[in-house]
């Protein structure tokens, strides 16, 4: 698998060390930066992995930064990924199963390089599940094409809040779940 990677100084170490495990795993890390310990801004690194996504070049990104917040922040900004802050294996596969997130963002300064590495190993591994999550990806879908026009994202929205305030107001089986 092709998997772009980027990351900022407070990331790089991280990073680095992402770079050589993807690699013994056979997969084919895509390395977009930075390239050393020196501070930079992390948007233009993370923009890149996720553009990288989304034209095709790779399957799915990775991005890494001290905690990894500003890193999903700025990846999200490019149409068409979705970025998940996973410092943990539980969200992780959930945002592989649940939400098809393509770029994973990882906080170095939260996660030590073993946990680093079973948080990727799990996001690669995990397939989106589909079923009644696909729903809500279309929803997400719609909402980013939608955002260009501030009116039909108003109506957008007003449409999206009244179908869930009625289907919470409907019984359901628990075999339906949520």
């Amino acid at each position: 698998m092709r998997v772009a990677i980027g990351s900022d100084h407070a990331g790089f170490g991280l990073k680095q060390h992402l770079v050589e495990q993807l690699t013994t795993l056979g997969h084919e890390p895509v390395d977009l930066g930075t390239d050393g310990e020196a501070s930079v801004d992390y948007p233009a690194f993370c923009a890149a992995v996720g553009r990288a996504v989304v034209r095709g070049d790779v399957e799915v990104g990775i991005v890494t930064g001290g905690s990894g917040q500003g890193e999903q922040l700025a990846a999200n900004k490019v149409r068409g990924v979705r970025a998940a802050l996973c410092n943990d294996l539980y969200t992780a596969r959930m945002a592989r199963e649940h939400n098809d997130a393509n770029v994973l963002s990882i906080g170095a300064r939260v996660v030590g390089e073993g946990l680093a590495d079973e948080i990727v190993a799990t996001f690669l591994s995990t397939a989106f599940a589909g079923g009644r999550h696909q729903r809500r990806v279309d929803q997400l879908i719609a909402l980013e094409e939608r955002f260009a026009d501030p009116e039909a994202t108003d109506a957008y929205l007003d449409e999206l809040v009244a179908g869930i305030t009625a289907r919470a107001r409907t019984p359901r089986s628990s075999a339906q779940g949520g």
